[in-house]
């Protein structure tokens, strides 16, 4: 029987463990680079410079993605989920690409490159993410219109917090003071709460996130607002037949807060 020529003797390679385990700790970067690496020495280099673009690019997208998700959603995520799927992916497509070729290479009894090295690509690749993540949050943290946003929220959690404390003692004071309190004070806070985050739209580089905080804040302020004036209307009418309705409005009221936690 004629044996198989041992065609990739002199070369070393990544095995999928290597490549898996790395990619586990580094990410797809990680990925692409070793698999790229495998092409070049087995004289793909077209495959090759395709692997580091798709690794290079499923990072960014994969990464960039992460960073811009709203904190409470990230916060449900299984913190190994995502590693583990993309591991997972990985160590299919190297299985489908070069799956035959690691395999032979393995039984013809061919050098790999140790799990030392492919752990420290793994390790290089984690600290090439985290300085990008870094560089990201650092440039956005500058943002003026962080500025601007922090400084009308902070203008609209003082509304609220003020406007709220017209529940404390409300069974000992008199209709004509809570009255003029709703008047005064209360309905005139939540209808700038309202202008104030309208306002908040008109802000240009805010994130996605944000711009989602501010249709519920929104939704939260005009609920907020309606509540006021038909409690406002109940006492000018000295009548308890709007409880049902109130009673609906905080339940909306509430729903909207779960949102924003």
């Amino acid at each position: 029987m004629k044996e198989i020529e041992n065609t990739n003797e002199n070369i070393k390679l990544y095995s999928s463990k290597a490549i898996g385990g790395a990619t586990f700790l580094g990410g797809p970067l990680a990925a692409g680079y070793m698999i790229s690496e495998n092409f070049k020495a087995l004289d793909k280099p077209d495959d090759g410079r395709k692997s580091l673009i798709i690794g290079i690019a499923t990072t960014i997208v994969l990464f960039g993605g992460m960073v811009m998700l709203p904190e409470r959603i990230i916060d449900k995520i299984p913190r190994q989920l995502i590693p583990l799927i993309y591991t997972g992916i990985i160590w299919g497509i190297v299985e489908w690409t070069q799956g035959d070729v690691l395999k032979a290479h393995k039984e013809n009894g061919n050098s790999f490159f140790s799990g030392w090295k492919a752990a420290a690509i793994g390790l290089i690749s984690l600290i090439i993410i985290g300085i990008g993540i870094f560089g990201y949050v650092y440039i956005e943290s500058n943002n003026p219109a962080y500025k601007i946003y922090d400084t009308k929220i902070a203008e609209f959690s003082k509304n609220e917090s003020e406007s709220l404390t017209f529940y404390d003692n409300i069974n000992f004071k008199s209709n004509s003071t809570l009255l003029s309190e709703l008047d005064n004070k209360v309905i005139p806070k939540w209808e700038r709460n309202i202008q104030l985050i309208n306002e908040l739209e008109n802000i240009d580089g805010l994130p996605s996130d944000l711009l989602d905080q501010n249709k519920t804040l929104l939704t939260y302020s005009e609920l907020r607002l309606e509540a006021f004036l038909l409690i406002k209307k109940a006492i000018s009418e000295d009548t308890g037949k709007y409880d049902t309705q109130l009673n609906m409005l905080n339940i909306k009221i509430e729903n909207e807060l779960n949102k924003l936690n």
